[in-house]
């Protein structure tokens, strides 16, 4: 009997995998037959399934909603037909488009890409991005980064600022969206429809508050972003742009690339704005030898075999004094680093247009 229910038992499991294999697709579970090649297997089947809801925010009203950091991650975000809402995105974006929105805040992390505003009306916004672009848009108050030269059209009564942030993410937010802190033509607008009889932009005050324009969010979820708007903290260095200088003497400062650049730079930038001087523009941009001829003239053979290490980090500062109070910061503090700096007040205005023109050619401003 032994052998009989035996028989009967390996008939029953031979049965049950036959049945189990016609469920199955075909080659799922089974290993290649000898001289068979399995089924190629491919980057994109492996990877999970992204739901475009997760990456939506449409048609909310009085709601404050949000993306922490690391839940974007790259993706494209839209957010469309919504009013009074205070919306937060603390991640980097590939895209975020940005459509009938009305009175609402709203603050955008690093943006590989564009972002454009349409149809929008009555919103306070943050935004840091390679592209920024408004198109049928009224009233929109925004504190702004941006790499290239930000674009409206048909659009009225925008004010800008530049941008002031900072959460412990946020710098490496910047860095996988491939934007330099250093990189940022806030006040430079174009109107591609200007109108006959006055302006459709202008700038925030200067006394202008982040938070008084976006407030810090109020959910328990995203107050766990450990967010600061103190101007002193902001990533993205303060800068008066397109403002009216304070003084006929600038002083430009260079850093060449290496370890420390960004912190020595940041470091010049707090030393300098502490004293008084104001920091007109930054810039970071790749350097030929034949440019370092051109900008450093007779300085030019000092820095050459440094521009091989990678971009170049410049700095405008601007105040009665700033050439010598910059040249002795930079003798005191940074003594054994190659820097190269206006030698004096008569050669400051030239190297300073002398250096962005040449920055503005490379970016394609």
């Amino acid at each position: 009997m032994g052998c009989f229910f035996s028989r009967r038992r390996k008939l029953a499991l031979g049965g049950q995998q036959q049945q189990q294999q016609q469920k199955q697709p075909a080659g799922a579970g089974q290993d290649a037959a000898p001289g068979e090649q399995k089924a190629p297997q491919y980057s994109w089947d492996l990877r999970a399934k992204i739901d475009p809801k997760d990456y939506t925010f449409s048609g909310l009203k009085d709601e404050t909603v949000g993306r922490l950091p690391g839940k974007v991650a790259g993706q494209q975000f839209v957010i469309q037909d919504c009013e009074n809402c205070k919306i937060y995105i603390f991640d980097h974006s590939a895209t975020i488009t940005v459509d009938d929105c009305v009175n609402c805040q709203i603050f955008l992390g690093p943006i590989k890409g564009s972002v454009f505003f349409r149809d929008c009306k009555d919103c306070k916004c943050v935004v840091a991005c390679q592209q920024f672009r408004t198109r049928d848009c009224r009233k929109l108050e925004v504190f702004l980064c941006c790499a290239t030269q930000p674009i409206i059209e048909s659009s009225t009564g925008m004010k800008f600022g530049c941008f002031q942030y900072y959460y412990p993410e946020l710098a490496l937010q910047f860095k996988d969206a491939g934007l330099s802190i250093f990189n940022n033509t806030w006040s430079n607008i174009h109107d591609f429809t200007p109108g006959s009889g006055e302006n459709n932009w202008g700038l925030l005050p200067e006394t202008a508050v982040v938070q008084d324009y976006v407030p810090l969010p109020s959910s328990e979820e995203l107050k766990t972003v450990r967010i600061s708007t103190d101007a002193t903290k902001s990533i993205i260095p303060i800068t008066r742009g397109q403002r009216q200088k304070s003084s006929d003497e600038s002083c430009l400062a260079v850093f060449f690339a290496g370890d420390y650049t960004t912190a020595n730079a940041r470091k010049l930038i707090d030393e300098m704005t502490s004293k008084g001087f104001q920091l007109v523009q930054t810039k970071e941009v790749i350097m030929k030898a034949e440019d370092a001829h051109r900008l450093f003239q007779q300085s030019a053979s000092e820095f050459t075999s440094l521009l091989e290490k990678g971009p170049v980090v410049a700095l405008e500062f601007n105040g009665d004094g700033a050439v010598e109070q910059c040249r002795s910061t930079i003798n005191e503090v940074f003594s054994g680093t190659k820097i190269f700096v206006s030698e004096s007040k008569a050669s400051a205005s030239q190297d300073v247009d002398n250096f962005y023109n040449f920055a503005d050619m490379q970016m394609g401003m």
